[in-house]
C-alpha cells in the first residue's frame, strides 16, 4: 500500500476506481476520461448514470468482498461519489490501493454528531445544538434550542430525515417518527442566505479553492447557485475569505485528500456558521464544469492520481439551475411529458447537462443547466429564460 505521505502519480491510461454510480460519478467519469484515464465503477444498480459511461461496471454491493477485491486489483486509486458508502469498505480498499478521501474522514462526516464535534474542535462556529440519543436527551435539551430543527444523525440528505419543530413536544413526536435513531437538535438561526466552498486538496497538502457559491434551496434541495468573482461588496469579500479559510482548516483537520465542500449559513448579523461537510464534489460546484478553468470533477481525478491540481479561476459570472423530475409533470398531470429542451438551448449562454436517468420523479435530480454570461445581470436574465422554458420558478 502507498501511504498518504508517499509521492506517486498514475499516468493517463491507468485505472481510477469509484464507489457509487450516480450523477456525480457520471461527471467524474467524463472528467477522468478526458484526461485519458479509464474508470471502473462499483455500484449495485444495473443501469446507474455512472455505470452507463464507465469503462467497467462492477455490479456489486458496496460491502461485497469480491467486488471490492476486483476494484482494488484493477485500480491503484479509488474514490467515492457519496458520503454514505460504508467506511469499512474504504478501509478494506485502503489495504490494497490509495483511497481518497480516507475512511476516517468519511466516518466523521457520515455522522452529524461527530461532524459538529469535529468542526467545533477546529475553533469554527456551528449552530447551537445537542446530541439526541434518547427521549430523555430531548427532555433535557436547553430551552434555547426551541424552535429548532431535528435531524437524523446518519443517512439524511436533501432535506430528508429532518423536521422543523416549534416545541419540545413536537420534537419528541418527530423523534418517534424517525424511529428513535440518534439525531441532532439544532436551534433555528436568523438566516440571511447560504454559501458553499468547494476545494481540492492533494496528497502533498497543496490545495486550491473555487469561487464561493451563493445558494438557494427549495424544499430542502439545492435549486440555484450563483457565482461571481467580485460583486463589489467589501463585506461579502471578507465573508468569502473567512469561509474559504474555515474550509481549508477543516480539510487540514481531517487530513483530507480529494474534493470537499463546506456549506455555511450566513446569519443576519453577517456571521458565519458551518452547516455541513460533503466529502466529495457537490451540487453547488457543478458550475465549475463550464465556468472555471478546471472543474471540480477534474480536480478529483487529478488529486487521486497524484497529479498537480488545476486552476480555479472563474471565467465569467455563472448561475446553475438544478433540474428536478418535477419539470416533466405539468400541474395536475399524472403522466410525464418531455421538457422543452429546445427552449432551454435557445438561450445562447445556457449549458445543459442531463444525467441519463431513465425515470423522472418529482424531487429526483435529473440534470442541471449552467448559464455563463459576460455579466451577472445577463446571467440572471438568461437564467430566468431557462427557468421559464422549463416551467420552473424564476431564480431569486
Amino acid at each position: 500500500m502507498t501511504s498518504s505521505t508517499d509521492t506517486f502519480s498514475i499516468a493517463p491510461g491507468g485505472w481510477l476506481g469509484l464507489l457509487g454510480g450516480g450523477q456525480l460519478g457520471r461527471m467524474f467519469c467524463h472528467a477522468a476520461q478526458s484526461l485519458g484515464f479509464r474508470v471502473a465503477v462499483l455500484d449495485p444498480a444495473a443501469d446507474g448514470p455512472a455505470a452507463m459511461v464507465a469503462d467497467r461496471h462492477i455490479h456489486a454491493a458496496y460491502d461485497d468482498p469480491a467486488g471490492l477485491a476486483e476494484l482494488a486489483r484493477l485500480c491503484r486509486a479509488v474514490t467515492t461519489e457519496f458520503e454514505n458508502v460504508p467506511a469499512d469498505s474504504l478501509r478494506a480498499l485502503a489495504s490494497q490501493c490509495r483511497v481518497s478521501p480516507a475512511a476516517d474522514a468519511v466516518a466523521i462526516v457520515q455522522d452529524r454528531i461527530a461532524e459538529k464535534s469535529f468542526i467545533a474542535a477546529q475553533g469554527i462556529a456551528v449552530a447551537p445544538h445537542a446530541a439526541i440519543r434518547s427521549e430523555q436527551d430531548l427532555r433535557d435539551a436547553p430551552d434555547a434550542l426551541f424552535p429548532g430543527i431535528l435531524k437524523v444523525a446518519r443517512l439524511g440528505y436533501d432535506g430528508k430525515g429532518q423536521a422543523r419543530i416549534a416545541s419540545r413536544e413536537a420534537a419528541l413526536s418527530a423523534y418517534a417518527d424517525f424511529g428513535g435513531v440518534p439525531c441532532v437538535l439544532e436551534a433555528l438561526m436568523p438566516l440571511d442566505y447560504e454559501i458553499s466552498v468547494v476545494l481540492a486538496r492533494g496528497f502533498d497538502g497543496a490545495d486550491v479553492v473555487f469561487p464561493v457559491a451563493r445558494n438557494l434551496h427549495r424544499d430542502g434541495i439545492l435549486a440555484v447557485s450563483t457565482v461571481v468573482a467580485n460583486d463589489g461588496d467589501p463585506a461579502h469579500a471578507r465573508r468569502q475569505a473567512q469561509a474559504t479559510e474555515a474550509a481549508r482548516a477543516i480539510a487540514r483537520g481531517l487530513d483530507y485528500h480529494g474534493v470537499l465542500c463546506v456549506e455555511f449559513f450566513v446569519l443576519t448579523d453577517g456571521s458565519l456558521v458551518v452547516n455541513e461537510i460533503a466529502p466529495r464534489p457537490h451540487n453547488s460546484g457543478h458550475y465549475t464544469i463550464d465556468a472555471c478553468v478546471t472543474s471540480q470533477f477534474e480536480q478529483q481525478a487529478r488529486a487521486m492520481a497524484g497529479l498537480p491540481l488545476g486552476g480555479t479561476t472563474l471565467l465569467a459570472p455563472a448561475i446553475m439551475l438544478n433540474i428536478l423530475g418535477d419539470v416533466w409533470f405539468s400541474p395536475g398531470a399524472t403522466a410525464p411529458r418531455e421538457p422543452d429542451w429546445a427552449g432551454v438551448l435557445a438561450v445562447p449562454t445556457a449549458k445543459l447537462h442531463l444525467y441519463g436517468k431513465r425515470e423522472a420523479r418529482p424531487g429526483r435530480k435529473m440534470g442541471h443547466v449552467t448559464v455563463v454570461a459576460a455579466t451577472l445581470d445577463q446571467a440572471r436574465a438568461d437564467a430566468a429564460r431557462v427557468a421559464s422554458a422549463l416551467g420552473m420558478a424564476a431564480p431569486d
